[in-house]
This record gives C-alpha cells, sequence and structure tokens, in this order.
C-alpha cells in the first residue's frame, strides 16, 4: 500500500519532464510563460541565477545548489540580474536563438563565460480536472536553499547523477534523468510539509504526528466506511479533539476531505473510461449509484456521466 504523500501524487498521475539543461552566460534572461496542470521546476547545477515569478512580490536570488519548484505553472522569469528590462527573452525568442533542437545543452547568452550558470530545468504534468488540496494549497514558489545538502547524501548524489545524465550522450541518460527528477519533486513537497511554513498554507495536518496518522489509514483504505469517531481513534485522539485540530489544521472538516478524496479517485476513472458508473460508484467508496451522482454534482455542478463525456469531448479537441 502507499503511503500518504505518494498516494496523493500517484493519483494526480504526476509525469515528469525534462525540458532543457542550460549553460547561460552574462548578459541573459529568458521568460517562461505560464501552463496549466504543471509543476515546474529548476535546479541551479553551477552558478547563480535572480527568479521572478508572476505573483510573487519580491525576486529570488538562486545559487549553486538551490532548487525552486513552481507548483502551479505560474508565469516566471530566470535571469543574471543585469538590465532585466533588455536581457529577458520570452522562452521561444531564446530556443531559436540559440538554435536549441530539443536535445544535449541550451548554450544561450553573452560574452562572458566565466560567469555560466548551469540549470537543470522540467516540469511535472497532472491529468487535467483532477486535483487535491495538497497541490492547490502551495505558494507561487517554493524555494529550497542548498537543496542537495539539506535533503541529504542520497539527493545530492541524485542531482549530480541528474546533471551528468540530462542531455548527455550516454544511452537511456535522458530517462534516467527523468526517473530521477519525480523523486525531486515528492521529496520536495515533503520538505514543505514537513517545515513550519505549511501551517501558512492551511496544510499543517500532514505534518502533525496523530492527523497524519489518520490521514495516512484513510488513504490506504479509502473505501471503507469512515467516520470522525473512526479517524479520531485512528489517531488516538478524542473525537471532539480531533475535529476541531483537522478543522484548525485544514480549514475543512474531516469528512469534507475524504468526500473530497473519493470524487478524486472517481475522476481518475472516469477520465481513464474503462470502468462503468456503478462500478466508479463503488472504487470510491459509495454504497449506491445515486449517493455518488449526488455527491458528484454537489461537488462538481456535472453528473458523473456528464463529466465522463465532457472530458471524452475535451481530449478530442486536443
Amino acid at each position: 500500500m502507499l503511503d500518504l504523500l505518494s498516494d496523493i501524487l500517484t493519483n494526480l498521475s504526476m509525469r515528469g519532464t525534462l525540458y532543457f539543461r542550460t549553460s547561460f552566460t552574462k548578459p541573459w534572461g529568458v521568460a517562461v510563460p505560464a501552463y496549466e496542470n504543471v509543476a515546474r521546476f529548476h535546479f541551479v547545477h553551477r552558478g547563480q541565477c535572480v527568479l521572478a515569478v508572476e505573483g510573487k512580490d519580491a525576486p529570488v536570488t538562486m545559487s549553486q545548489g538551490d532548487l525552486v519548484i513552481i507548483p502551479h505553472g505560474a508565469a516566471h522569469s530566470l535571469y543574471c540580474g543585469h538590465e532585466p528590462e533588455r536581457t529577458i527573452m520570452p522562452l521561444d525568442v531564446v530556443l531559436e536563438k540559440s538554435g536549441y533542437d530539443g536535445s544535449g545543452v541550451l548554450v544561450y547568452g553573452g560574452g562572458e563565460p566565466h560567469s555560466e550558470t548551469q540549470l537543470i530545468c522540467g516540469h511535472f504534468s497532472f491529468v487535467p480536472n483532477t486535483r487535491h488540496i495538497l497541490m492547490e494549497r502551495l505558494p507561487q514558489c517554493i524555494h529550497i536553499q542548498n537543496y542537495g545538502e539539506d535533503a541529504g547524501k542520497w539527493m545530492e548524489a541524485t542531482l549530480r547523477l541528474i546533471g551528468e545524465e540530462a542531455g548527455g550522450n550516454r544511452m537511456g541518460g535522458d530517462l534516467i534523468a527523468l526517473k530521477m527528477s519525480e523523486v525531486i519533486l515528492a521529496q520536495a513537497v515533503r520538505s514543505f510539509m514537513e517545515s513550519d511554513a505549511s501551517a501558512e498554507w492551511g496544510l499543517s495536518a500532514f505534518s502533525d504526528t496523530n492527523l497524519r496518522r489518520a490521514l495516512d489509514a484513510f488513504h490506504k483504505a479509502p473505501t471503507e466506511p469512515w467516520t470522525v469517531a473512526k479517524l479520531a481513534e485512528t489517531a488516538g485522539m478524542s473525537r471532539t479533539s480531533f475535529a476541531v485540530a483537522f478543522q484548525k489544521s485544514m480549514d475543512m472538516t474531516p469528512m469534507e476531505y475524504a468526500t473530497s478524496w473519493r470524487l478524486e479517485i472517481a475522476k481518475k476513472h472516469l477520465i481513464d473510461g474503462s470502468k462503468t458508473l456503478g462500478e466508479v460508484a463503488e472504487s470510491a467508496g459509495y454504497a449506491s449509484d445515486s449517493a455518488f451522482s449526488r455527491a458528484f454534482k454537489k461537488a462538481t455542478d456535472l453528473t458523473p456521466a456528464a463529466f465522463r463525456k465532457q472530458v471524452i469531448a475535451d481530449h478530442s479537441v486536443n
């Protein structure tokens, strides 16, 4: 059985893509457009740069070993810090000027070779129409300084290996780098969940020992007939203290959380299209099709059948 975070990320069907490894020399700057259903990441393998994220007041200075996650795919700019109004160019323009063809290293910038900044850049895509409060509530930008060292020697070695494999010439290098990059997002989100900052964003239940015990048990068996009392017992707390603590930590009741996740499981099966509506209802822990349909429509304003039809229509357009 999967643990709490693994279950969430797996159900959201996270898929990683490394879109380039860079060699930037001053002066340089690149503006990355916004994308939906995507979390982006940039790891500073060598050198330093400045990051400005749309919706975030102050730019962030990134140094060698730093990792930044942009959970909601917001538009952002990476640049050397020198005259950003003149040096920052749209990503498409940078790709065209550099002659980058999608393989190897993206080489771009001015004539200061000793100012090289090497970045490993990528994104993680999520299946459209799926959601979870964990990902929804993450801030616009998560900056983890000296990430390799903070996460431990194994992560430092992983990052070094990604830097060596990404865009390299050895067979299987891109696949190795890609799979290891998926580990990075899980580790970065875990680091954030375990930090004091999680409380500010309504996610402290994931770092609270008792509440997390209940959440973990629920995620391992979401179709069980859970009640607040049963979750409280699993958490080792009284029913009242558990309900109050959960509401305070998550800004929602335990059963609201349970319903929300069960419906996400249902959405995944509806999108997949391999189950009947009755089987989807059962997989989400509902005893009857009618109860499932009522809960689904209340949450999405669509019946399960209409949701599936809409997804099929969207796929045919794309």
